[in-house]
């Protein structure tokens, strides 16, 4: 991964991904810094939220989706990527990353 300095101190941004990497409704598992982050493209555009379920710990990454949903592997509580909100308790909520689009790839803002 390569790092873009600049932004602030304590901000950097870390290419991810190829632009061209993930296929519509897929998601994969990606590492910043030994962190695991669930990266998806939905409808073209690239998300990114923290890869463990908060229910069980399940891989997020590797959850089915459903529109703009995920839904977890181990135990199926589904939430959305765009808001990181569990479809099934709106008080629970997974991290999201901030995701910038490039010509040269897709880019996550790292707080580290």
């Amino acid at each position: 991964m390569e790092a873009i300095t600049g932004i602030s101190a304590s901000v950097t941004l870390r290419r991810v991904a190829r632009r061209d990497e993930l296929e519509l409704g897929t998601g994969k598992v990606i590492f910043i810094d030994d962190h695991p982050i669930a990266l998806f493209n939905i409808d073209g555009e690239y998300l990114a939220m923290d890869n463990t379920c908060p229910h069980r710990g399940g891989s997020l990454g590797f959850g089915e989706i459903e529109g703009e949903n995920v839904i977890c592997p181990w135990h199926g509580w589904e939430f959305n990527c765009r808001t990181g909100i569990s479809v099934e308790n709106p008080s629970i909520r997974v991290k999201l990353y901030h995701i910038e689009k490039r010509d040269d790839g897709i880019y996550i803002k790292w707080l580290g």
